[in-house]
């Protein structure tokens, strides 16, 4: 796993920490903005904006453009990726106090949601028949008075409870995608192996299916989080890797200012500087920030926002590396070719009339969303945040019913045409949308003519030598 591949997490309280200027409660910059634009970013780098849109803390209305098409055109499968929402740290800081964030779920306590009491009483009659093993051993919701590491928060459940009821509005009481008796074939629903993830799918589902029927629900395992099914195996993706975790390296190595920030730290909580690094230190300080909860203190000072100014500026330098390096495109187009193959199979099937997988889901981590992205050729995009969600739309043409498109959305920011595979559709062609033909030639060819060396499927992408 790609060691800048950081995850973050959020809980209401008195602000401790400093945020961005608001108004009506909404931060004067859009949290909803996934492609920079010079028009609307700050005139200079901020890591404390770039922190805010990360957290993606719930409360601000969002309009999305999910269900947007020309009015001829019939919505005939939408498949959705979310990454969990927010959560717990995976790591904590040695010699610290662990934050006391809350895990249980309290109708009445912000952030909430409308459907939060509904939802628990429904996942309390959660049947275990309905999850491929090992999944029936995960509980269905959190409920712990200190949250467990990795754990999902409140905030987390309302993220996509509310990203649930989002799809609703649009894809169901306003495109009919699934009927009223829908059949349990019309829905995918898979997910890796961590009850952060099954859980933020839960309540995606519930947000988009109130009270479903328990019988009709089917979650898969999946034990990549790259979603690779039984495709995994793949040496050069795995070589790519390693050069890319270098690169990390070495940009960290070159960076005197970071270095001296994490000394600093570890003077504070009195360990070596090697162990502090090793506690990837900037996983609590996230938790910490979206929850608006004071730095740790000792007697040897305390932990600022200066310092983790300078670490998350590090982080956006490095993604900002990456996206540039074509190590990293290497491993994203090996890692996310098994998942979009899956998808463009399942569309292609939808196009030839059958009525399986109609809604798809999977529900997954930062390090699954973003070799999509980047594979995509989406360099431009933001790292997934806390309840990320990327979404394939297909459409059918009621005035020539045997011709589909495709929508690709990103938290609800239709990103189409910055795809590599449909650029140049959108500035050459009068049509308004993107055939379905690019993406499958994209998934089927294209793919692998990026990478070079003369490959023309996965297994030959994979094994060739000589990199």
């Amino acid at each position: 796993m790609i060691t800048c591949f950081l995850t973050y997490f959020a809980f209401p309280a008195v602000h401790l920490i400093p945020v961005l200027a608001t108004k009506n409660g909404v931060t004067s910059k859009s949290r909803k903005r996934i492609m920079p634009d010079p028009a609307t970013e700050p005139p200079v780098m901020d890591p404390v904006y770039e922190a805010l849109l990360y957290c993606n803390i719930p409360g601000v209305a969002e309009r999305s453009m999910e269900g947007h098409a020309p009015h001829h055109f019939k919505l005939v499968s939408a498949h959705v990726f979310i990454r969990h929402g927010d959560r717990y740290p995976l790591y904590a800081i040695p010699k610290t106090k662990r934050p006391e964030i809350d895990c249980t779920l309290v109708a009445n306590r912000k952030p909430y949601h409308s459907k939060l009491e509904a939802f628990v009483n429904h996942m309390s009659k959660g049947p275990g028949a309905a999850f491929e093993s090992p999944l029936h051993s995960l509980p269905l919701y959190s409920s712990h008075q200190l949250c467990e590491m990795g754990e999902l928060t409140q905030t987390g459940v309302v993220q996509h409870l509310q990203n649930g009821q989002l799809l609703r509005d649009i894809y169901l009481k306003k495109h009919k995608l699934l009927p009223s008796d829908w059949a349990a074939e019309q829905l995918h629903l898979e997910t890796t192996g961590k009850s952060r993830t099954l859980q933020s799918g839960l309540a995606l589902l519930y947000g988009f299916l109130p009270d479903f029927d328990w019988k009709k629900v089917y979650f898969r395992h999946q034990p990549s989080a790259l979603f690779c099914s039984g495709n995994c195996y793949c040496p050069l993706r795995n070589q790519y890797l390693e050069k890319e975790q270098r690169r990390q390296y070495l940009l960290r190595l070159n960076n005197r200012q970071l270095e001296r920030t994490y000394e600093e730290m570890a003077r504070i909580v009195d360990i070596p500087t090697k162990q502090l690094r090793a506690a990837n230190p900037i996983d609590s300080l996230l938790c910490l920030f979206c929850h608006n909860v004071s730095f740790p203190c000792t007697k040897n000072g305390c932990i600022t926002m200066d310092h983790f100014k300078v670490i998350k500026t590090h982080q956006i330098e490095d993604e900002r590396e990456r996206q540039e390096k074509k190590l990293y495109l290497g491993y994203a187009l090996l890692g996310a070719h098994p998942i979009l193959n899956q998808t463009v199979s399942r569309m292609q099937h939808t196009a030839e009339g059958k009525k399986e997988a109609l809604f798809t889901l999977y529900s997954a981590h930062d390090v699954t969303l973003a070799p999509i992205l980047s594979a995509l050729g989406l360099t431009g995009a933001r790292f997934p945040r806390f309840a990320a969600r990327l979404v394939f739309e297909l459409w059918q043409d009621r005035e020539k019913p045997r011709e589909h498109s495709i929508r690709i959305l990103y938290d609800g920011v239709d990103i189409t045409f910055y795809t590599s595979f449909c650029q140049d559709h959108h500035r050459r062609s009068p049509k308004p949308m993107c055939p379905l033909e690019n993406l499958v030639r994209f998934i089927k060819k294209d793919m692998f003519v990026a990478l070079g060396g003369g490959s023309t499927n996965y297994y030959e992408a994979c094994h060739r030598e000589g990199f």
